[in-house]
């Protein structure tokens, strides 16, 4: 892919493989030549049944797992090799379980300061004060309607799931970062707090322009609200609908391409899982 390409995109993959040895010795595929390059401010939402690499691709790209070939690019440079803390002002990533998301013991204001420490640098000299703090969590939190910018001394372990997982989307945007990862943020929440979560999601990444990926199992979801819409199977990208190629799809559409795609089916309900990726068992070692 010419470098001028590769610049002009907040994220490219190029032949992304990784491969992991399980316990009987097998090896398996989770990524096997993973293309893509997405264009700033795209909203492109992932699906595919649970196995397809859907989380495993998010792991690659935020630096939890080196992949065994091919090249991760944000904004043109090239982070393949690139742990994923110093990742973290470049790519952000919010998981399904608010419990990975905030730290329970703490309050609002103290998860919203390591946020800022994580975004300012590992090594940054100079911290935030409490009042910078708190001004910067209080501007980030009302415009999400629920009251939290009131709420700063709260600790985080007594909210809902949805308020958490509210906090986290709006922590994750702090400092801008160029890519955001929404690793099934709404699975574990009710389907009303799922949808607040969903809306707060939409108008923070719309208004500050934040290219996202959100793996998501509600395709109508993901039919109305993404610029583009990317299918995993087996570790590779079989699908990838936009702009007018995306227009008037439905989810019975999505269903009948994944079956002549695959060979199997795929519904809501196959989609409920997560692909959690790797287990630690799994990951014996690099292949």
């Amino acid at each position: 892919m010419p470098a001028s390409s590769e610049t002009s995109h907040d994220l490219t993959l190029s032949g992304i493989r990784k491969q992991f040895i399980t316990p009987g010795h097998e090896k398996v595929t989770a990524l096997d030549g993973i293309d893509l390059a997405v264009e700033p401010g795209t909203l492109v939402s992932v699906i595919g049944s649970n196995g397809a690499g859907k989380s495993t691709m998010l792991s690659a790209i935020a630096g939890n797992l080196l992949v065994d070939s091919g090249r991760v690019l944000i904004r043109g440079e090239d982070v393949t090799a690139m742990p994923s803390w110093r990742r973290i002002q470049r790519v952000s990533r919010v998981r399904q379980n608010p419990q990975d998301n905030m730290a329970s013991t703490l309050t609002i204001e103290e998860n919203f300061a390591l946020a800022l420490a994580g975004k300012r640098g590992r090594f940054a000299l100079r911290r935030p004060g409490r009042v910078k703090i708190r001004e910067i969590a209080a501007e980030k939190l009302k415009p999400l309607g629920m009251g939290l910018e009131d709420r700063l001394s709260a600790v985080s372990g007594m909210l809902s799931g949805g308020q958490r997982q509210a906090i986290a989307v709006a922590m994750a945007s702090l400092g801008s970062p160029a890519v955001l990862l929404l690793d099934e943020h709404v699975a574990a929440l009710d389907p009303n707090s799922a949808a607040r979560v969903h809306e707060v999601t939409e108008r923070i990444v719309r208004e500050q322009r934040i290219t996202t990926l959100m793996v998501t199992h509600d395709m109508s979801h993901a039919l109305e609200h993404a610029d583009r819409l990317l299918m995993m199977h087996q570790g590779q990208i079989v699908l990838d609908l936009a702009g007018a190629s995306l227009v008037g799809v439905t989810p019975r559409d999505l269903q009948e391409r994944f079956a002549a795609l695959s060979g199997g089916s795929l519904s809501d309900a196959a989609l409920l899982s997560a692909d959690p990726g790797p287990t630690k068992e799994q990951v014996i070692g690099r292949v």
